[in-house]
């Protein structure tokens, strides 16, 4: 299925788009997405299995692997990653009933988000930064600072994560 500017590789009646979603040209969509009038840019790609809520913005180039949870409140920049089974939360207080206030929530440009990460609300991630994978991430992270744990805590730099990266590529290791 495809509306000519963006396609979507699910199996008819698998993906939801609501009418007030917006969508960049070039942007790919798979199975089982839920998409609950957000904007997503320009040639994105949206794994299987991904919600993404009403009000947030996706910029241009991102990745958004399997499983992932965007609900409202949340802003990604251009250029981001977000791993398989990320979550996103927007309550810093969350009950089965009553009222809540919505914390937002902001992922700069280039930044990279590790498999099972969960950002709690509140927080922004710097440009360039990296999240590792299983990461809880509590506070803001700097731009250009890779984290790691639970909770989150800097163990590193973005220049020494795209050296160790580029090591292991030139290798000829997975990936």
């Amino acid at each position: 299925m495809s509306s000519g500017k963006y396609k979507v590789k699910g199996k008819p009646g698998t993906v939801i788009i609501t009418p007030d979603t917006e969508i960049g040209e070039g942007t790919v969509i798979w199975h089982f997405v839920n998409l609950w009038g957000c904007r997503i840019g320009r040639d994105c790609v949206i794994g299987s299995f991904v919600e993404i809520g009403r009000g947030v913005e996706i910029g241009d180039r991102c990745k958004i692997e399997a499983f992932v949870y965007i609900p409202p409140g949340v802003k990604i920049e251009d250029d981001v990653f977000i791993g398989p089974g990320a979550t996103f939360t927007n309550d810093k207080y969350p009950v089965a009933f009553g009222g809540f206030k919505l914390v937002p929530t902001l992922v700069k440009r280039g930044a990279s988000i590790g498999a099972r990460a969960v950002i709690l609300p509140g927080v922004t991630i710097g440009e360039r930064a990296v999240v590792a994978a299983g990461a809880v991430v509590t506070r803001d992270v700097p731009d250009g600072t890779v984290v790691a744990g639970v909770p989150a805590r800097p163990i590193d730099t973005r220049e020494e994560f795209e050296r160790k990266r580029a090591e292991l590529l030139a290798s000829g290791g997975p990936g």
